[in-house]
């Protein structure tokens, strides 16, 4: 599998002005990934190995699932996630768009169906307590992303950021963030940018910390998760 690639589409600008200067956090940041997805790993490999088990008893098909999403600088990697839906959810979102023509706009307005046809039954209490991420504590280790930070795009997302994009560009994209704790898809897309925006340029160690420390109360009380 080629874990990273750079953007060619010339039609869209994924390079930030800040090209070629150190992410967000520096080395200290890193260091504090490596760190914590490496314990992560190592303390919870018993429960990496119960829900690989679910979810490959639950429904046919792969335990994982790497979806492409922009990185730093444009990069494109994996981002590694239990597999919580079907494995034929192409078809299974396209049919339901035809049938539910409000889910398409939606869909349109912020990339999230809170009905989402394609998701399984274990899936669903996987995303519920957002269990299904785990496996990213990988992609933190390689490099691709880091504890804190926004959440991973897809190309379509990031052109939705307008000129925060650069800001997204700047960081590594995390596994919890400032929109995790603050309501998830309760808030607009827009607030959500404007979340991304605010924690790259006021990027602290302390306000990393505490965005960790949130992170625990929002997936107990599963705010906005689906």
């Amino acid at each position: 599998m080629r874990y990273a690639a750079r953007v060619v589409d010339a039609s869209v600008n994924l390079r930030p002005t800040s090209a070629g200067h150190r992410p967000v956090g520096g080395m200290p940041k890193r260091v504090f990934d490596i760190v914590a997805a490496a314990a992560a790993i190592a303390l919870l490999s018993p429960l990496f190995a119960m829900l690989a088990l679910l979810v490959k008893a639950s429904d046919p098909g792969p335990v994982f699932y790497g979806h492409r999403r922009i990185g730093r600088n444009g990069n494109v990697f994996y981002c590694l996630k239990f597999r919580t839906m079907v494995v034929n959810g192409d078809e299974v979102l396209a049919r339901h768009f035809v049938e539910h023509p409000s889910a398409r706009k939606e869909w349109l307005a912020t990339r999230k169906l809170q009905r989402d046809p394609r998701v399984t039954r274990v899936g669903q209490v996987l995303r519920k307590l957002s269990l299904d991420e785990l496996p990213q504590v990988f992609n933190i280790l390689i490099g691709h992303m880091s504890v804190v930070g926004p959440r991973p795009v897809v190309k379509d997302e990031l052109e939705m950021y307008g000129q925060a994009a650069d800001c997204y560009l700047r960081s590594r994209p995390g596994l919890t963030g400032l929109w995790q704790v603050s309501g998830r898809n309760d808030v607009s897309y827009g607030t959500r940018v404007a979340f991304d925006q605010h924690y790259v340029e006021n990027w602290s160690f302390l306000a990393d910390i505490k965005i960790i420390v949130l992170t625990v109360p929002a997936i107990l009380a599963s705010r906005g998760s689906y």
